[in-house]
């Protein structure tokens, strides 16, 4: 049995704080501590409390003054696409065209997506992420390499192989059938190995055949816990595009709804362009709007109307993403920050403890996942980020002004980055030193 205490100031969500006072929406303490047994938390409270719980020989960590929270959650992110970051110049289906699926070609080598599957968990890591939902390429192998590396760090993450078999190069396209034999094979050998969760994953209705889709109903059929994963009402050509494809579909929603794909577990990247007969369907089902403010600026896709959709009679569970490489970061604190500017174009600002409360637990709970992580509640698993708000020139001239958590808080998320993630904590191990 292994110990650590944690000691530093302590930030955990329990619900949505609807405003700046709402003190009610969160736990905090100036002085506060962990108590790590085994990968859990076991006690969480004040440091004087938690202390006189540890045993003997536990490992005692000081973080004072920094900030410890919950790992962040990116709920949608391509983890094959680090070489597409920042590739000029192009809308959706164009940089897809010119940009990714070259790119994904290349997972075809086991190698390489074993080399590429390290880089991209070092970076969520470095940028204070301890779970993700992520898409591989449309090869198996490079979902192995995916699971492979997250197992050896004992990371809890979700991820599946894209199901693809038209409308791309022949490097990433699958057929129906070799969709679902590789997909059921990796469900069997990786979901639920240590803290490995697959997702069933059709890349999008453009990239699906019917009878691929078919496939994907049958396999949602077959393993009704798993998460699904897949793209919705990204860009207007995008929509246009499906629309053709599915002459017979109401609309785009329409044809994840025909093929049994929306559910409490479904995860759709975008959804910047939903009608409202579209996001009622999203409410009725409990599918997850993932909003990837970074991605939907740099591809000029639109803006994503957070606030209406949370607030709308029938509510839409929301949770913020990466998206990368079609995004510009890799840091749920940018994330944010890009996030604030476009909910603000739509006329509202998001309190910095609802960012803060959606990149952790508002993220967790989207992604059915808040028993686990997201929080730092005792019996959940100790993913952890400890926050340096002075970590830079500017941030420690700042913070000689700042008077509040609120103002701290935000402060982080309009100037943060990887240099304000101080160490992560991987089921109770320090992380941040295992990366190359």
């Amino acid at each position: 049995m292994s110990e650590t205490l944690l000691r530093g100031r302590t930030l955990s969500f329990v619900r949505w704080p609807d405003a700046i006072e709402d003190h009610g929406a969160y736990a905090y303490e100036e002085d506060g501590g962990l108590l790590i047994r085994d990968g859990k938390i076991v006690a969480a409270g004040t440091y004087e409390d938690v202390a006189c719980q540890a045993g003997e020989g536990a490992q005692k960590i000081d973080h004072r003054p920094h900030l410890i929270m919950p790992g962040f959650v990116d709920a949608h992110v391509h983890f094959p696409q680090l070489q597409v970051l920042a590739s000029y110049g192009a809308e959706l289906l164009a940089w897809l065209n010119t940009y990714t699926f070259p790119e994904e070609t290349k997972f075809r080598d086991a190698q390489y997506g074993r080399r590429v599957a390290r880089l991209f968990l070092d970076e969520m890591v470095r940028h204070g992420t301890t779970t993700v939902a992520a898409y591989c390429s449309v090869h198996k192998q490079s979902a192995e390499a995916f699971f492979e590396e997250s197992h050896a760090r004992n990371m809890l993450n979700i991820a599946g192989k894209v199901m693809m078999d038209r409308n791309a190069p022949d490097g990433v396209l699958d057929t129906p059938q070799s969709g679902y034999d590789d997909t059921k094979a990796l469900i069997g050998q990786w979901h639920g190995k240590g803290r490995q969760h697959y997702a069933i994953t059709p890349r999008f209705a453009i990239t699906s055949s019917p009878e691929q889709m078919e496939m994907a109903k049958a396999l949602a059929g077959e393993f009704p816990d798993l998460h699904i994963q897949t793209h919705l009402s990204e860009n207007h050509a995008e929509i246009e595009f499906t629309q053709q494809l599915y002459p017979w579909s109401k609309d785009y929603t329409d044809i994840y709804e025909h093929y049994g794909l929306l559910g409490s577990k479904t995860l759709l990247g975008h959804c910047i362009h939903l009608s409202e007969r579209e996001a009622d369907a999203l409410s009725d089902s409990g599918a997850v709007a993932v909003f990837c403010p970074t991605s939907n600026l740099f591809l000029g896709s639109g803006l994503f109307d957070y606030q209406r959709y949370r607030k709308r009679a029938k509510s839409i569970r929301i949770a913020t993403a990466t998206d990368v490489g079609g995004g510009t970061s890799y840091s749920m604190l940018r994330t944010m920050d890009e996030g604030y500017k476009v909910i603000a174009l739509n006329g509202e600002k998001l309190n910095p403890f609802a960012s803060f409360w959606q990149m952790t637990l508002g993220n967790a709970r989207a992604l059915s996942l808040e028993d686990r992580v997201g929080t730092l509640e005792t019996g959940t698993d100790a993913d952890i980020v400890v926050l340096d708000s002075r970590a830079t020139p500017i941030m420690r001239l700042r913070m000689e002004a700042i008077e509040s958590l609120a103002e701290e808080l935000f402060l982080l998320q309009t100037v943060g980055d990887d240099r304000a993630v101080h160490e992560v904590y991987v089921a109770g191990r320090p992380a941040k030193g295992d990366m190359a």
